[in-house]
Order: C-alpha cells, then sequence, then structure tokens
C-alpha cells in the first residue's frame, strides 16, 4: 500500500559508541564468551549447556524493585543468575550498575533485559494510541515510535511492553485509548509501524528497544467494557477480527509477546493452549518469547483455572508463557515441579533459549551497558518534539464544522474566550501511561493560542471548572461573561487523563462533571462556540453537540497538544485525521462498530420508529420489523473514518481495471480526487470492499486500504490503489482461510459511508485453488 506525503523525519539510526566498562567489576573467568563465529543457534545451545536448573528458570523470572533503591533490592539475586530480567528502572547509571553485577559478578554473566511501558513517548509525549491511529499515517506511527525509542534507549531501557494491538470496540473500556481502534486492517498496519519505529533496522543498536505486542488475545472484547473482565470470542470471529493485527506484528518480527490478564472463553490467556501452542507456535512459526502480563500468573488461581501457585506456574510454563511478570511463581516452583517429572525440563530449556535469543539479536552480550549521550540529548529531544507536533496536528479530528466556523481568521479575531479545565492542563494533555513524560515540556492550548495571535488579540482565560470532573458552577458567570465580550468561546472539554486507561472504565461516557451545562451557558452568550475535547476515548456528546458549532476531538494529544490546536483553530494547518473508531450517540448502543455484519432485518431510514412515534395503547406488533433501537437512531453519532477538513474533497471517475480478475489477481481501482476548496488540505481517500453472498456472513464493509493525498486549492489527482484477492479472503466455518469467487461491491471516499461505488466479479482459478 502506498502512503503519500509521508513525514518527512531524519534518521536517527547509529552504530553503537564505544563505551568503557564501569569501573568496580572484574569479569569472572568462567563467564560466558559471546564473542566466538558459532551461529546464533549455536551460541544459544552452547550457553544453555552451561546452565543450571537454577539458572534457567533465573532467566524465567523479571525483577523488580519495588519500594527499595534497585541495586539494593536486586544485587544478590543478579549475582546468583535467579533474575533475567528487570522492570520500571530508568536512570541510566543504575541500569549499568546493575548489569554489571549481572555480567561480572554472576556465574555466566548473562547481561538483563530491562523493561519500561514506553507506550506513546518517553520524556516527550506523542498523542495517545489511539489519536496517533486517528492519523492514518503508518510513517507518522514509526516515527513516533523511533523517537520515544531513542529517548528510552539512553535511560538502559532495552525492552518495551508496546504496541497494544487489541480490536477494541467499546469506548467504555479504558484501554481504548492505548489501542489503534476497531479495524483490524488499520490497527495491523499501525501496529507493525510501531514495530519497526521502537526495534529499528537493527536490533542490536543502541537506540533500537525490543517491542512486545500485547494482550494475546482478545482483551479488546472485555464483556461491558470494564477491564480484566470475561472475553466470549467465537473462533472464528477471533480469527478474523482479533488476531489479525498480531499475526502483522509476527511477521515483523517482533521480539516478544504478552499475555492477556482475560480469560478467552473459559480458558485464561495466559494458560491458553490454543492460543500459545497451537496459534502462535504451530501456525505461525513465533520463535520469539512470551511474557505474562503484571501478575497474571498467580491470577489463573483466582480465575479459578488452578488451586494455588504451584499449580498456576505449572499451567502457564506449560502452555508456553517463557517469562514471569511481578510474581514469583516460577522462582518458587519450575524446579520442584521438574524434579517431580510435572514439568519436561524441556519446556524450560525452550523458554529460556527464546530469551537468550532476544539478548543476543539485541547485541547485550557484546555491548551490555548505555553509553552517556548527552552530547546528542538536545537533538534527540528537538526531533521528538517535532514529531509529537506533526503527530498532533495529523490526529486531531474535526468532527463538526457548521457554517464554516472554522478556521477562525487570525487578523480578524480581535478577542477569544478561552473556557475550561482542559485549556492549560499540561500534565492532563499527556494522557495515560506516561511514567516518564515531562509536564514541563508540555505546551499547552491556552499557550499555542497566546503564541499564534501575539498582542493582536486580547484572550479571555477562565477554566470555570476546576477538573473535568468537577460540578462547582461557582466560576460559570465569569465564563459565561468572558464569551459574551469576546468574538469566539473555545472551549476545552473532555477528560483529565486519569479517567481512560487500564482499570479506568466508566459506564456514563458522556462529558463528565458540569461540563454540558457549561456547554449550555456559554451558548446562551450568543457568540460562536468551538469546542476542543481532549480525552482518551470516544465520548457520547449527543447532549452538547447541536450546542456547538464545531467541534475538534484532540484524544490527548501529547507534549506539542497546544501548538496543533492553535494551528487547526486558526486554520495555520488543515484538519487531516479520520475516525478510527466510531462514536456512539449513546451508551445503549455499543458495541456499534462500522463492519458489523447485515443481520436478517437490517435497518434503513424507512423501516425505523422512534418511541414518541408510537401511538398510546398502540396493539403489540414488531415495530419497524428492523434491528434498532427505539430511543435513538440506528447509525452512530459520528461513523468509522469520519473527519473533516477546511479544502473541499469531491470524489469523482471510480475506474476498475477489469469487470472480473481471478483468484490470486489483482484488481486496479482509481478515482479523481479534487480539492474545490479554499485552503490546502489532505484527505485519507479510504477503499471499502463488501462481500454480500459467501460461505459465512460477512460484514457490510470492510476497510481495504486507504492513502493520504495533499492538494492545493483546485488541485486534481488520480488515486490508484492496487487490491489483490487476498485481500478478500476470510476464515471460513472450518476456521480455514478462504478466497471465494463471486460478486463484490466496493466504495471509495472519505469515510465509510462513501457513496462512490462500484462491482466486480473474483473468478475461480483452477490452477491456484480458492484456500490460502
Amino acid at each position: 500500500m502506498a502512503y503519500l506525503q509521508p513525514v518527512e523525519v531524519q534518521s536517527i539510526m547509529s552504530t553503537k559508541p564505544s563505551f568503557q566498562k564501569p569501573e568496580g567489576g572484574k569479569q569472572p573467568p568462567q563467564a560466558f564468551n559471546s564473542q566466538t563465529d558459532e551461529s546464533l543457534d549455536q551460541r544459544i545451545a552452547t550457553l544453555l549447556a552451561r546452565m543450571s536448573l537454577d539458572e534457567k528458570i533465573g532467566q524465567m523470572v523479571l525483577g523488580q524493585p519495588g519500594d527499595q533503591a534497585p541495586v539494593d533490592a536486586l544485587a544478590d539475586h543478579l549475582r546468583a543468575g535467579s533474575i533475567g530480567a528487570v522492570i520500571n528502572v530508568v536512570d541510566r547509571e543504575t541500569v549499568n550498575e546493575l548489569q554489571r553485577i549481572a555480567v561480572e559478578e554472576s556465574r555466566l554473566g548473562i547481561p538483563l533485559l530491562v523493561g519500561r511501558d514506553v507506550i506513546h513517548g518517553f520524556q516527550v509525549v506523542m498523542p495517545i494510541p489511539l489519536g496517533q491511529a486517528a492519523s492514518f499515517n503508518p510513517e507518522l506511527v514509526r516515527a513516533a515510535a523511533r523517537s520515544a525509542a531513542e529517548e528510552a534507549a539512553a535511560t538502559g531501557v532495552n525492552w518495551t511492553y508496546a504496541p497494544m494491538v487489541d480490536v477494541s470496540r467499546d469506548p467504555r473500556w479504558g484501554r481504548i485509548a492505548e489501542s489503534l481502534g476497531e479495524d483490524p486492517l488499520l490497527t495491523a498496519d499501525l501496529a507493525v509501524a510501531m514495530v519497526e519505529g521502537f526495534q529499528g533496522t537493527d536490533l542490536s543498536a543502541d537506540d533500537a528497544i525490543a517491542a512486545c505486542v500485547k494482550h494475546f488475545a482478545g482483551y479488546g472484547a472485555s464483556e461491558s467494557g470494564r477491564d480484566y473482565a470475561t472475553t466470549n470470542i467465537p473462533e472464528n470471529e477471533l480469527r478474523n477480527i482479533y488476531l489479525p493485527p498480531f499475526q502483522a506484528c509476527i511477521d515483523a518480527d517482533v521480539a516478544s509477546v504478552m499475555t492477556s490478564f482475560s480469560d478467552l472463553d473459559g480458558v485464561p490467556a495466559t494458560a491458553n493452549d490454543f492460543l500459545l501452542k497451537q496459534v502462535l507456535r504451530d501456525e505461525w512459526g513465533y520463535e520469539g518469547f512470551v511474557v505474562s502480563d503484571w501478575a497474571s500468573i498467580q491470577e489463573l488461581t483466582t480465575h479459578g483455572l488452578t488451586a494455588d501457585d504451584r499449580g498456576a506456574a505449572l499451567a502457564a510454563s506449560s502452555a508456553g508463557v517463557d517469562l514471569e511478570m511481578a510474581t514469583d511463581t516460577y522462582s518458587r516452583y519450575l524446579a520442584e515441579l521438574v524434579e517431580a517429572g510435572s514439568l519436561p525440563v524441556e519446556v524450560i530449556d525452550q523458554a529460556v533459549s527464546r530469551i537468550l535469543r532476544t539478548k543476543f539479536q539485541l547485541g547485550l552480550f557484546e555491548q551490555p551497558y548505555t553509553a552517556d549521550r548527552s552530547d546528542r540529548a538536545e537533538s534527540v529531544r528537538q526531533r521528538a518534539l517535532d514529531v509529537a507536533r506533526q503527530a498532533a496536528l495529523q490526529s486531531m479530528v474535526l468532527l463538526k464544522n457548521d457554517n464554516e466556523a472554522l478556521p477562525l481568521d487570525p487578523d480578524k479575531t480581535r478577542s477569544v474566550a478561552v473556557i475550561g479545565p482542559l485549556a492549560d492542563a499540561a500534565y492532563e494533555q499527556l494522557g495515560t501511561w506516561i511514567f516518564d513524560g515531562d509536564p514541563g515540556l508540555s505546551v499547552t492550548p491556552l499557550a499555542g493560542i497566546r503564541e499564534l495571535l501575539g498582542k493582536n488579540s486580547e484572550i479571555r482565560h477562565v477554566p470555570a471548572l476546576a477538573t473535568s470532573r468537577s460540578r462547582d458552577t461557582s466560576q460559570f458567570a465569569e465564563a459565561v461573561a468572558a464569551a459574551r465580550n469576546s468574538d469566539v468561546s473555545i472551549l476545552f472539554l473532555g477528560e483529565e487523563s486519569i479517567l481512560s486507561g487500564e482499570a479506568h472504565s466508566r459506564a456514563d461516557i458522556n462529558l463528565p462533571g458540569a461540563q454540558a451545562e457549561l456547554v449550555s451557558q456559554v451558548r446562551e452568550a450568543g457568540k460562536p462556540v468551538i469546542a476542543v475535547i481532549l480525552a482518551g476515548r470516544p465520548l457520547t456528546l449527543s447532549n452538547v453537540v447541536d450546542q456547538l458549532d464545531a467541534i475538534i476531538y484532540a484524544w490527548h494529544p501529547g507534549s506539542m497538544g497546544g501548538p496543533a490546536v492553535a494551528d487547526l483553530l486558526f486554520g495555520v494547518e488543515s484538519p487531516s485525521a479520520k475516525l478510527p473508531v466510531s462514536f456512539p450517540r449513546v451508551v445503549g448502543q455499543i458495541p456499534i462498530y462500522y463492519n458489523q455484519k447485515r443481520g436478517g432485518k437490517p435497518p434503513s431510514p424507512t423501516t425505523v420508529m422512534h418511541i414518541d412515534d408510537i401511538p398510546v395503547e398502540a396493539p403489540q406488533t414488531s415495530l419497524g420489523m428492523t434491528a434498532f433501537h427505539l430511543d435513538t437512531h440506528y447509525t452512530p453519532l459520528f461513523p468509522f473514518g469520519h473527519g473533516l477538513s477546511y479544502g473541499r474533497f469531491e470524489y469523482s471517475d471510480l475506474r476498475l481495471s477489469a469487470p472480473a480478475i481471478p483468484i490470486g489477481g489483482s484488481l486496479g481501482v482509481s478515482v479523481t480526487l479534487k480539492n474545490s476548496g479554499r485552503q490546502a488540505a489532505e484527505e485519507v481517500v479510504q477503499l471499502y470492499v463488501n462481500d454480500p453472498v459467501a460461505s459465512l456472513t460477512r460484514p457490510v464493509r470492510e476497510l481495504k486500504a486507504y492513502q493520504r493525498v495533499h492538494l492545493q486549492p483546485g488541485q486534481s489527482q488520480t488515486v490508484n490503489f492496487e487490491l489483490h484477492s487476498d485481500a478478500l479472503g476470510f476464515y471460513g466455518r472450518s476456521n480455514r482461510l478462504l478466497v471465494e469467487p463471486g460478486l463484490f461491491r466496493l466504495w471509495v471516499g472519505g469515510s465509510v459511508e462513501a457513496e462512490l461505488g462500484a462491482e466486480f466479479q473474483l473468478l475461480a482459478n483452477p490452477a491456484s485453488g480458492s484456500e490460502r
């Protein structure tokens, strides 16, 4: 797939610098020497043969310092070889000392994996992953991960627990913020870009860190959007929707996989043989290692799968979990299980071999220490800030723009009321999972607007609410007065960062606190009202949408959110982002996602009926005879792929290269795109397909390709796609991948609601068959 207008980011790959080993340690003569001409497999086998059972088990243990100083907490374990990795140590000198002890004071001198949640940036924070997904720009997502990797690697971190590729259809789930949305193709594309960004082209480079694709698998389908809850996913749905992004990352050589907290059809993922053995190892041939999520091995007993920690250790290790995070069931029970004959030692050897493979690939045996990179810290940070600003620009979605309320003219806007609890909240705009994020680097929307407008406009800033959750309306009169005395009001609304993320699910996803009332009162001032919404999830906006002239959905935009917001509000840049997830009108519609099945009674504008239209004492009938809710519309408030622009894009001349193609062939699809607006802008052109008759019911539409296209005012361009027949495949009744001949429909446009369409035939090809 071709992506137009990639972000230009200077290469930040480099060779490893020379590094003087810290003083105070001497490498023991019996330590393993990796400087040989052996192949990788031989090196692993040679080292494994020298290891005792306890040393092998040690490699399967991820140590955490807890509340103690890391060296004090972990030194003795490192000397004994009873820890193979550490987590949450991000000080370079401390990491080097831990590595020194492991390399110079343990019997075999095996270096450490150093893990950290580097999710969407490091000190410089990028937009949350869901926001990055709105860019539909893999090159930009790759650049964001590359910058994060370089910042993190400078502290000694060499392993991150990202990307999260759980397809997410429920905005109540807090971790939807960490996801890449509801579509498996977009999720797969962007997840691969993240893996490539973190790992670079050479995993042993000093600015590369090993990625970890998570949570395997189905975590995004937790019941009721409650974190950690049960997931029930039919195998066919699992293979067609939830597994493809994981497989794409496996094909991209992701270094590690993390299991899900949740169960899957009654078997917790951390002990799920079907996932970890059949799919991951046997079908996909994965050679990297698998790590549990935090304490998820011990939680097998909480689930009720095992009776105690000993049983949990046996179940997880037998299923194929190679490394335990946070808890100690492996260190306490694996040796006993092997000696009792309950666990074959070959299981231990396989796990350790996979972990050692990654350590060799990271080059840790040759260079376990992290050099001082202060000489390039300034250039690294500036590149990260540049990427963060571009990512924020391309992540913000213009949901609504009545009567061209935006962009505002900076030369004619003499006064602006900047209202709301998130206008100047440097920390809150960073979002979830920002352990190392520096709020001091954040440029807030208020600061961005002030910088852009300078002294030409009067800015009246009224927070109105202390936090997004506040119900104290005592400042509302001041906010309304500011709105009445200004040319325009810009409301900065949404959620604080803590209201989304892990363990932060919400049953009510309206604007929290008294924000809806704030909108109503500011509206009464009689001036244009623009809303910029900063949030970690789609919110239900039905109670405010009609009171707003324009809405920019900024997600949690990261460090450079402020300048990006200002550029979009005042037309320096045109919005180009598209929704990676559907926005429900009300919570009761959930789950509502674009690639749903048609069903036997699909709703239509002529069949639905509203609750207020039902006569009193009407006879009991099947009103409408279709699948809809009586008290809301059957469509989302804003659909997948939706996003407005300051350009005006017109689609025409949809052409296919042929009326039919054989299985194994490709179809050329072209469309003319014209910007008939007054401002240069980028459009994300989207191609959707429907298979109307198949051996298994298929979604009403599926995203198959997309391109970002930049056009000047009045400019036209032919946009070309190549659709291979493999993209039309699906897992059928036997859960085998099929490509079936027949009639297909396609549409090209600016959202899933694209109307410009065509049909083509896929012809059977006896030479190739229909199974893939």
